[in-house]
């Protein structure tokens, strides 16, 4: 593929290589030739082996477990290709890891969200392609352009497909900062919207207080944007049954599912959690109730649009 000149180069760290196959794919290249390794001290080894003077070239590297491994091969490869001479660098990261830690919550914190975006511009990124960030005024932190994709709206079309009669779906959302994204979702539905409000006494750790809204024998979607540990979802799901609720569905964009999340997700009331493939599911992880469904198609469109410089604003804002 080549207009204006230059040509477009895909290339992929090691963190999600189905995903980044799949997205090469859709736009019909092969991914470039690259070899991602170690050497034997455990350091990040990487060797571009094709010419990528003057293209246009995304790096596709999710910053997921194991996030400083996978962020590292991303600083490294984007360095690659700029001392190559690459014309243009589009970091193409499905899922931002560290993006939690975005403010100082407590005296002496580090905002290990904006180091990150600064580490990616200086290794010489010239754009930033991600979804879902954890909170949307991330994108200021970096002082080059990004483009924030929403994986909301394939997550809908999946529950308008398998529900059809939506008279009683209640979308909830988890805690408070997850209205905003909850709403977005309830309007995308047409259904009501009610929230859980909650407190956490220490990191990974939740605590429901108070449910604002009708759940009561209704089909409920919990909707978060990642899933760590699985405790607030899993309390959440609890709860919403404990004071009546029918079913409980849950959904997200990130599923990180860490540590205990699985054996949770197993035992609790959830009849399915639907996360995007963002982030690898690793065996252990593809249980019976876990659906995992693509962004290839939408990271495909995003990555075609920015090569050939037109506006991809109908792939980052909700609607119809």
């Amino acid at each position: 593929m080549n207009l204006h000149g230059k040509d477009i180069k895909i290339f992929a760290g090691n963190s999600n290589r189905e995903l980044a196959e799949e997205i090469a794919q859709k736009i019909g290249l092969p991914l470039g030739l690259a070899t991602v390794g170690k050497f034997s001290d455990g350091e990040t080894a990487i060797n571009i082996d094709e010419v990528v003077r003057g293209s246009d070239v995304f790096i596709i590297q999710s910053t997921c477990p194991p996030v400083n491994d996978n962020l590292v091969e991303l600083l490294i490869m984007i360095d690659a290709v700029k001392r190559a001479s690459a014309g243009r660098i589009t970091a193409v990261i499905p899922y931002f890891g560290y993006a939690r830690q975005d403010r100082k919550a407590k005296a002496r914190d580090p905002i290990s969200a904006k180091l990150v975006a600064n580490l990616i511009t200086t290794a010489g990124a010239d754009r930033v392609l991600t979804m879902d960030l954890h909170a949307p005024q991330l994108q200021g932190f970096f002082d080059i352009p990004l483009d924030h994709l929403l994986g909301g709206n394939i997550l809908a079309n999946y529950f308008l497909e398998k529900f059809g009669d939506m008279s009683d779906v209640v979308v909830v959302s988890p805690d408070v900062g997850s209205v905003s994204r909850s709403r977005k979702f309830a309007q995308r539905l047409d259904v009501p919207l009610a929230i859980i409000d909650k407190r956490r006494p220490k990191a990974n750790v939740s605590e429901i207080m108070n449910i604002i809204g009708d759940v009561d024998n209704k089909r409920v979607i919990l909707v978060d944007d990642l899933i760590d540990t699985g405790g607030t979802i899993v309390n959440a799901a609890n709860t919403l049954m404990e004071i009546g609720a029918k079913e409980v569905y849950a959904c997200c964009t990130h599923g990180l599912l860490s540590g205990p999340a699985i054996d949770r997700i197993k035992e609790s009331p959830i009849k399915q959690l639907v996360t995007l493939n963002t982030i690898p599911l690793d065996e252990r992880k593809r249980i019976d109730k876990i659906v995992s469904l693509s962004v290839a198609s939408v990271f495909a469109e995003a990555i075609e649009r920015i090569y050939g410089d037109m506006s991809i604003s109908s792939l980052f804002t909700q609607q119809d």
